[in-house]
Order: C-alpha cells, then sequence, then structure tokens
C-alpha cells in the first residue's frame, strides 16, 4: 500500500520584507544627499542606521540592472517609486476591473515596457496586487454607501435580479436607471428566504423601496416577491426571446446551412456535365454502338436542380431574417411609449403587438416543417408574454414610468458590463451611467504614495 503525502501549498503573499521598498527609496534619497556632501559609505551607513553591507547591496543591484541609469535612479527614487506603483494599481483597474483584458495582459504590458525589471511581471505577483485592489475597491463602495446614506432622499426603485453560477451560486440584484450593482452575494441556496435575508441587508443603509422586480420565472424569486415585497414581477424579455431563438434559430441555421450545401453539389454537378459536353464535341466523332447520349435533356435538368437550390436557400435565408426581425421587435414593443410618437400605449395594443410576432415566428416554424420540441419552446415564450401583459394591464402610472426605462434602455443601449458597483444610485438614481464619474471614483482608488509629491488620494497597498 501506498504512502499518501499531504501537500500543502505554499507562497509568499503574506511575508513581510525587511526592507519595504518606499522605506528603501527613501533611505537611499537620503544617502545620496549625504553622499554628495562628502560623507563616506561607512559614515552614511552609521547615521541612517543600516548595515553598510546592506547599502552596498542595493548600490550592486542598482548597478546591474539592465536598463538605463537615469530611469533605475528615477524608479529607485520616492517620486519614481510612487509613480510606479500608482502606474501598476491603474493597468488593473483599466484592464482587470474595467475592461476584459485579464492580469496575463498586464503582465505582458509590463514586459514589452521594459518595468519589469522594476515590477515583479509574474502572473502570482500580479495575482497580488489584484487581490489588493479588489479589496480596496470592495472597502471604497462600503464606506461612499455609508457616507452618502446619509443624506439620501427617499426614492422608489425598480430592480432587476438574477442567479449566476460562475465559481458558484451567486445572488445578484441591480437597479437598472443607475446601473448600480445593489447586491452580490455568494450563497448556498436560491430559495425566498435566502432571496429576502439578502436584499435586506443589501437596503438597509439605503432609503430605497422597491416597487418592481424584473427577473426570470425562478420559483424562489417568484416567491421573494409575492410573499417578501409584495410588489409586480415582470418576466424579462431576454428570456423570452432567447426561448423563440433556441426554439427556431438554430433549427433553421441547420436547415439554411443544408440548402447551401445541396446548392454547391448541384453547382458542381452542373459544371461538371457542362465540361464532359465540351469535350465531347472537341473530340474527334467515333460513333459507337447503342443510343447516343442525351446530353442535352441533362443539361436542362440539372440547371433546373441549381435553380431549385437556389431558391430554397434565398428562401431559408428570407425566413431566418424574418425570424430575426420578429425576435428583435418583441424587445421594442414590450414598451409604454410609443418611441416614435412620443405617447403611452395601452396594454392590449401591446399585447397584440408580441403576439403578431410570435405568429409569425410560429408560421414560419410551421412551413420549415420544424420539430414538436421547437413548437412547444413557442408555446412557453408564449405563455410567458400572456401572464407579462395581464400583470401590466392593473399597474399605476408611476410603476410604469419606471418600467418604461426597464427594458427597452438596456434592449437597444448595450453598456459595458462593469464589475465595480459605484453608490451613484445614492446620490440620483435618475441620472445613467457616466464613464466620467466611474472615472473619478476610479482616480481616487490608484494613488497610495507617502510621499508628499504625489497626492495621497487613496490607501491601496501594493
Amino acid at each position: 500500500m501506498g504512502t499518501v503525502i499531504h501537500s500543502v501549498q505554499r507562497g509568499n503573499a503574506d511575508r513581510k520584507p525587511r526592507w519595504e521598498r518606499s522605506r528603501r527609496a527613501a533611505l537611499l534619497d537620503q544617502y545620496r544627499a549625504l553622499q554628495a556632501e562628502g560623507v563616506s559609505q561607512r559614515q552614511a551607513a552609521t547615521m541612517l542606521h543600516i548595515p553598510r553591507t546592506t547599502l552596498q547591496a542595493w548600490h550592486v543591484w542598482q548597478e546591474r540592472l539592465d536598463a538605463c541609469p537615469q530611469v533605475g535612479a528615477c524608479f529607485e527614487s520616492g517620486p519614481g517609486l510612487a509613480f510606479l506603483h500608482r502606474l501598476v494599481r491603474a493597468l488593473h483597474m483599466v484592464f482587470v476591473e474595467m475592461g476584459a483584458g485579464g492580469m496575463r495582459l498586464v503582465c505582458r504590458f509590463l514586459e514589452l515596457t521594459a518595468l519589469n525589471r522594476f515590477v515583479g511581471a509574474s502572473y502570482g505577483t500580479q495575482q497580488q496586487v489584484n487581490r489588493h485592489v479588489e479589496e480596496a475597491i470592495v472597502a471604497y463602495t462600503r464606506e461612499e454607501t455609508a457616507r452618502l446614506a446619509q443624506g439620501m432622499p427617499p426614492q422608489e426603485i425598480p430592480v432587476t435580479q438574477d442567479e449566476t453560477f460562475t465559481g458558484g451560486l451567486s445572488l445578484v440584484a441591480i437597479e437598472p436607471v443607475s446601473n448600480y450593482i445593489l447586491l452580490e452575494h455568494l450563497a448556498e441556496a436560491r430559495d425566498h428566504d435566502t432571496w429576502s435575508k439578502a436584499m435586506a441587508g443589501a437596503l438597509a443603509p439605503l432609503k430605497c423601496q422597491i416597487i418592481q422586480s424584473t427577473s426570470d420565472e425562478a420559483p424562489g424569486l417568484l416567491a421573494y416577491v409575492e410573499h417578501h415585497l409584495g410588489v409586480h414581477h415582470s418576466p424579462d424579455v431576454f428570456h423570452v426571446q432567447h426561448e423563440l431563438s433556441k426554439a427556431v434559430t438554430a433549427p433553421m441555421a441547420a436547415k439554411q446551412r443544408a440548402a447551401a450545401k445541396a446548392t454547391t453539389k448541384a453547382e458542381e454537378m452542373l459544371t461538371r456535365m457542362q465540361a464532359q459536353l465540351h469535350s465531347t464535341n472537341t473530340a474527334p466523332a467515333k460513333r459507337g454502338p447503342g443510343r447516343p447520349p442525351q446530353v442535352a435533356a441533362s443539361l436542362e435538368q440539372a440547371a433546373c436542380a441549381v435553380e431549385a437550390a437556389r431558391h430554397e436557400h434565398q428562401r431559408l435565408m428570407g425566413q431566418r431574417e424574418t425570424v430575426r426581425q420578429s425576435i428583435r421587435a418583441i424587445g421594442q414593443a414590450y414598451h409604454f411609449v410609443d418611441l416614435e410618437r412620443g405617447v403611452r400605449r395601452n396594454g392590449k395594443l401591446i399585447a397584440n403587438d408580441i403576439q403578431g410576432h410570435i405568429d409569425t415566428i410560429r408560421r414560419i416554424a410551421h412551413q420549415a416543417g420544424l420539430s414538436q420540441a421547437c413548437l412547444e419552446r413557442i408555446a412557453k415564450a408564449e405563455r410567458v408574454v400572456c401572464r407579462k401583459c395581464k400583470r401590466r394591464s392593473s399597474l399605476s402610472p408611476t410603476l410604469c414610468g419606471s418600467m418604461s426605462v426597464n427594458w427597452p434602455y438596456h434592449s437597444q443601449h448595450p453598456t459595458p458590463c462593469m464589475r465595480i458597483s459605484f453608490p451613484r444610485i445614492i446620490s440620483n438614481v435618475a441620472r445613467p451611467p457616466s464613464w466620467s464619474g466611474k472615472a473619478h471614483h476610479c482616480e481616487s482608488l490608484l494613488s497610495a504614495s507617502v510621499h508628499p509629491c504625489l497626492p495621497r488620494v487613496g490607501r491601496l497597498v501594493c
């Protein structure tokens, strides 16, 4: 029987260096000033209370750097080191947190700019930096939420909720007007009691009252809205459109690909027959036994086959485009306001418009001969839309105004997904998200330098 060895992963994330880089940069600045006054290295080490061998090691490290001496002296000074740390944090803020670049691109950036001679460019090192950045973002969000909530006026807000499974079950709630993330909570269950406890903790510091919820048809979310909130629930249009897309778009795409292959095969057959006829006409006439080949009739049949295949391919392309436009038009039809005339639309008109688009999709599905499973998906999406329109008929004007901002804004004007939540809802819930505002909050997280030459607008530790 073999021996099982339990290995423990070791790292130096929590190891504190004896001389921090900021303190070392300050000591080197003082040493250069003493050296300019004619003080020897031994006397300077005694005056600075550091071992002489340590001072010599710092000198040797600077001399061995594969970089311009002026650049090395700059980044080993107090202001240069503070700028370097702020630059690395800005890279993580823009590449990793605000964008979708990832930490490997940060490492590659440091290598291409030769900054890896002064900053660790390995993935593990930058992972530690990113952990500090994310911890500072979370701490900043909590502090700003508590500070701004004190002067926040009472507000009625809609909320969009969902359950994600990236790295485990996570409950997410967002205020759609300001794009403010109300809740990001790792949970073990997604029942209505878990939702109630998580939302209560998220809304505790805010003077907000939820008047409408938008989500999918998850039983836990529906029970939470009905039993705990007691407000209107509106199914999101994305899942309706997604269900219709799975029902029709993928099968129609398969049929279109098959029609394209059939068209290509028919064209190749016609080309071979035309080449065969050309070779027969140019060759010397040698009549053999049997009847002569009916080349003209075969060419006519091949040309008809090519024309029929092309017609079928064009027909399927037109049907797919009609389905695509109908699915997209459902998101535009589900709106209380006519975007062209600027007048309010009633629930019956909305229901008729949506039902017309679904009937168009069902008719094309029947014409294409799709399976019963595809037709059942269409019926499922139709049931959700019917419940949606029935609920809308009993809404108040205030709630209608809130919902009119909910879906169409995100369906027609998509915004980049932000992993950073900023407390914009506390200051003004009706303002749309602004990159200039986010950039202002990001700037306050970048600098952690204690050097007097740079502004002290943060406390991140690198």
